[in-house]
């Protein structure tokens, strides 16, 4: 990203080819070709609709995703759901069977349920940089509301914004959440769940090896998977990312590098890719992936649910800025979280300072 930046700076781009990741392409509109202008379009075709949608901005198709796909499914103890005292409770307290969420709202219910501090939580997040913000910008989707809206301009100080971040607070009040979740990265929230000590668990698919390894895991045999939960809307949550390749404009022989990009993600590329457990971007290659799983149960279940979680993908927003605002919101966050502000004081704040970096950028 760096080497990037200073290229541009010196406008001394001489390479051709380079790895590319969609929550960062949108930094850099001017500098990539399009692709679908250099590669036959059952070659666009073959890869998951969503995917390629990440990888297009302002109409161009800028990257070409490899099996190196990630979005969010829910991890959860599968021996929590079968104990007899606990369905019983469960029904009992709230009137409803005791099953893995489906919806937030059931989703932070059960985690207030399962809880037990200081030695068992019923869930976790992230609680700071980019990774709260992302979340909180799918949970604001997945309510119905925008994080910018059709001009560009923030607008998840809303409604649904409000009832997003105060899934986070109300959460983080009932101690149903570690109490350090705000200081909270993706490692952390790994290790949290494999060390038992988490009832479920939001999370990338890189970790589902990790978690039912023995050797690494007290949850190993005892991992269930599912599809991430819905919103207040009924649309289900979906921040996404993927890995891939692009070819500059100022490449002196697109052709040669467009065939290059084609190689590093055509479907014997993202078999090799997807053998070693990432999430594969073509269709095919999904269908083969869950083929050569159907010996294992474990790894069926989480393929089968992040195919699913796959179908609700959606990228950040396609500003340049985002990093930028994830910056200045994410505090904000957190001051809603630890009590020192409402929610609402909280997002008010973040959308003025997301206003301010956009109107220095010249986008508002």
């Amino acid at each position: 990203d760096k080497e990037i930046k200073s290229d541009i700076a010196s406008n001394s781009i001489t390479w051709c080819v380079g790895s590319n990741h969609t929550s960062f392409a949108p930094q850099y509109p001017g500098i990539y070709t399009d692709l679908a202008k250099l590669l036959p379009k059952e070659e666009i075709d073959a890869f998951v609709p969503a995917n390629i949608a990440a990888g297009t901005l302002d109409g161009k198709l800028v990257m070409l995703p490899r099996a190196q796909f990630d979005v969010s499914a829910l991890y959860y103890q599968k021996s929590l759901y079968q104990d007899e005292a606990k369905k019983k409770a469960y029904k009992d307290k709230y009137g409803e069977e005791l099953a893995p969420p489906d919806t937030f709202d059931e989703m932070a219910q059960q985690a207030e349920f399962f809880a037990s501090p200081p030695d068992f939580y019923g869930t976790q997040y992230a609680g700071k940089e980019e990774a709260i913000n992302g979340r909180f910008y799918e949970m604001v989707v997945a309510d119905g509301g925008e994080y910018l809206d059709k001009d560009g301009k923030p607008a998840f100080n809303s409604e649904a914004g409000v009832k997003a971040l105060d899934w986070f607070v109300n959460l983080y009040k009932a101690k149903a959440v570690p109490a350090g979740t705000t200081n909270y990265l993706w490692d952390d929230l790994g290790q949290g769940f494999a060390s038992g000590t988490v009832a479920i668990n939001l999370d990338w698919p890189g970790w589902a090896g990790f978690f039912n390894d023995p050797k690494s895991s007290k949850v190993a045999g005892n991992v269930g998977v599912k599809v991430q939960p819905k919103g207040s809307s009924g649309r289900r949550s979906g921040w996404s990312g993927a890995h891939g390749f692009s070819v500059t404009e100022n490449c002196a022989n697109k052709e040669a590098a467009a065939s290059l990009v084609w190689w590093l993600t055509n479907e014997d590329s993202q078999k090799l890719e997807a053998a070693a457990g990432p999430l594969p971007t073509r269709t095919k290659v999904w269908e083969w992936d869950l083929d050569q799983a159907k010996s294992d149960p474990y790894k069926t279940e989480v393929l089968q649910a992040f195919q699913e979680a796959a179908k609700n993908a959606f990228p950040v927003p396609q500003t340049p800025e985002w990093i930028e605002i994830s910056n200045a919101v994410y505090p904000e966050l957190q001051a809603a979280i630890l009590g020192d502000k409402t929610s609402k004081q909280a997002l008010d704040d973040a959308a003025a300072k997301a206003t301010q970096i956009l109107q220095d950028a010249g986008k508002l």
